[in-house]
């Protein structure tokens, strides 16, 4: 037993002791990027995803073997998980990749407390779940549009069956040969399939099969990829938090900028050799308004402004140029082309009223098409922030014709009521309302979101179609909800808009192609004649003939109206001084892992 005076001697020691002892420095400050979504996610199960901002966390998550460099202009594939560019057959219908070894799943109870290394055939499975009715992949559509051998038929035995899908039964289309390369064999010359498929994280990235089978139905909310962030917290709806992957192989910064890019080039010099990724965390917040989310960062509570809102474009960038009292912050601009199609209207071609391809149903679509005040949208609703659309298919992608000019972006009135008249469409009970050719009413019904943006496009719509007398109601509710009633075929009409996720026309394409219903046709158009060229030019090598081709089909969507079409959008991307390394890449979502975020300036700078 120690005396209580010689306690009392030790206790002074040891605080002398420390006070003497030199202070440890203090720990660095973690590394966040803080922004926001103005959609609400759906969740994180790649197979089971459509919306963008889904899968731009997916993509964070999930590896595939190919990727995009983040700087380089025109666009370069090059590989990520894979150790070199697939090889591929001179009849572009086999494509075999081969993985580095050593790269590692993050840590997951699933796992059972060892390391799980990425192989071959977690690509196999992951692929063959999208195959898997049990998941519903929106995403299927690309893989059957390629062909893969025996996999349609594989899906079809199990549907007639109804028992599970056999994720051990091999098949010709898509094997592993070792433990570190796959093969896909294609029924059809695909050309750009390793562009198409390969390159995806968001929807293509692998996963272990274990994973998905601990958690199920809940998968969703258990993302576990190789990339480099994992998911840290998830509020519904609310907050996703994204932190770095203790395991995740070591990378290095090594993207190539183009040479008559000085702000690339110097963004490519100050990151080389820096370990990816230098956040610590991503924090996304859901800020469906934008004047809150505007505020948002304006009050540096989000160091990172995605998109910014087309109404604040004349403070923020008046003739698109930083405002001086932005300047002045340190705050960065960044703009560049979105790669995407506007959709201000798609009509359901299954539904009896806007749908079909006789000349009168034709006649009625061009005629809402022509009353709709495209105009006025972009100069209103996108103060100028986009280019009117002529075609679906966006700048900036193979196929993109800058001389061609069509009717998809006219506002003419007086056209649409000819169009109206002469196919019947007239007031026929004196309501002051059109009716159908039959003498029934014509209603159209147009879903929409309670956003600030979508109640301008609503105005925008009303008033363009009371101007011809047709009466259109609209039917709110939450975008993920729309999503999925859209994919079920139950809307008549709804406004989205489609990225695209690689720097090809057959992108925008595929949202008319018959078999993709359901997925990247919601409009769920099916025309034979269309459907003929679409496969004709996948089949095809680049070239003036599949040019040629891609012409015809854009026609087509044109003439028969599936979609309206209104614009192709510009970004303006804002950060504050204190993120390094940002330049959007439209085909890379997961931006984050090239960013760094000084944080000694960030403290100067928001110190109260």
């Amino acid at each position: 037993m120690i005396r209580r005076g010689a306690a009392w001697l030790l206790a002074l020691l040891a605080f002398l002791a420390s006070a003497a002892a030199p202070a440890q420095p203090a720990a660095p400050a973690p590394k966040v990027l803080r922004y926001a979504f103005p959609v609400a996610e759906t969740g994180f199960d790649p197979v089971q995803l459509s919306d963008l901002y889904s899968r731009t966390v997916t993509a964070g998550i999930f590896e595939t073997p190919l990727t995009f460099d983040y700087l380089a202009r025109p666009i370069r594939m090059k590989p990520n998980t894979a150790a070199a560019l697939p090889e591929i057959s001179d009849d572009f219908k086999t494509f075999t990749f081969r993985l580095k070894p050593g790269t590692y799943f993050q840590d997951d109870p699933a796992f059972k407390g060892r390391r799980r290394e990425l192989v071959a055939q977690d690509y196999v499975y992951t692929l063959k779940r999208h195959y898997d009715p049990q998941w519903k992949s929106p995403n299927l559509y690309l893989l059957e549009n390629a062909k893969l051998l025996g996999l349609s038929e594989l899906r079809q035995q199990v549907i007639a069956s109804k028992q599970p899908f056999p994720y051990d039964r091999e098949v010709d289309g898509l094997r592993a040969l070792d433990r570190y390369t796959f093969q896909v064999k294609l029924a059809e010359p695909s050309p750009r399939f390793h562009q198409q498929i390969m390159t995806d994280a968001g929807a293509f990235g692998a996963m272990a099969r274990e994973v998905v089978e601990s958690y199920g139905t809940a998968i969703m909310a258990h993302p576990v990829g190789t990339g480099p962030f994992r998911l840290a917290d998830w509020r519904r709806s609310s907050l996703i938090v994204l932190e770095r992957n203790p395991g995740f192989r070591e990378l290095r910064y090594d993207e190539e900028a183009p040479a008559d890019d000085p702000r690339s080039q110097a963004i490519a010099r100050a990151m080389k050799g820096k370990r990816i990724p230098m956040l610590d965390r991503v924090e996304i917040s859901i800020i469906e308004e934008t004047q809150p989310r505007w505020l948002s960062f304006l009050n540096r509570q989000s160091d990172f402004l995605d998109r910014l809102p087309a109404e604040f474009s004349g403070i923020a960038i008046p003739r698109n140029r930083l405002a001086p009292n932005l300047a002045k912050q340190g705050i960065q601009m960044d703009q560049a082309p979105l790669v995407d199609a506007v959709i201000a209207g798609f009509f359901n071609h299954e539904n009896p009223v806007v749908g079909g391809y006789t000349p009168e149903k034709v006649a009625l679509r061009r005629a809402i098409s022509l009353a709709y005040n495209t105009p006025a949208e972009l100069q209103i609703a996108r103060k100028n922030q986009a280019i009117p659309a002529q075609t679906a298919i966006a700048p900036a992608v193979y196929g993109y014709d800058p001389t061609v000019k069509t009717e998809m972006s006219d506002y003419d009135p007086d056209r649409a009521r000819a169009l109206l008249d002469t196919y019947g469409y007239v007031d026929r009970d004196g309501d002051g309302w059109r009716d159908l050719p039959d003498g029934s009413p014509l209603l159209i019904e147009y879903s929409t979101q309670p956003d600030q943006l979508s109640r301008q496009l609503v105005e925008l719509w009303d008033k363009s179609m009371r101007a011809v007398n047709i009466r259109m109601v609209f039917r709110t509710a939450k975008w993920p909800e729309n999503l999925k009633a859209s994919r079920a075929g139950k809307l008549m009409m709804w406004g989205v808009a489609w990225s695209a996720t690689t720097p090809d026309a057959d992108t925008f394409l595929a949202l008319a192609y018959g078999p993709n219903k359901g997925g990247a046709n919601h409009s769920r158009f099916d025309l034979p004649a269309f459907n003929a060229l679409f496969e004709k030019q996948g089949r095809m090598p680049d070239g003036p003939e599949r040019e040629a081709v891609l012409r015809e089909a854009s026609k087509l969507m044109v003439a028969y109206l599936p979609y309206k079409i209104s614009a192709h959008r510009i970004a303006t991307d804002l950060m504050h001084p204190w993120v390094l390394g940002y330049r959007r890449n439209p085909f890379i979502r997961e931006f984050w892992k090239f960013l760094d975020i000084d944080t000694a300036l960030e403290q100067a700078r928001t110190a109260p």
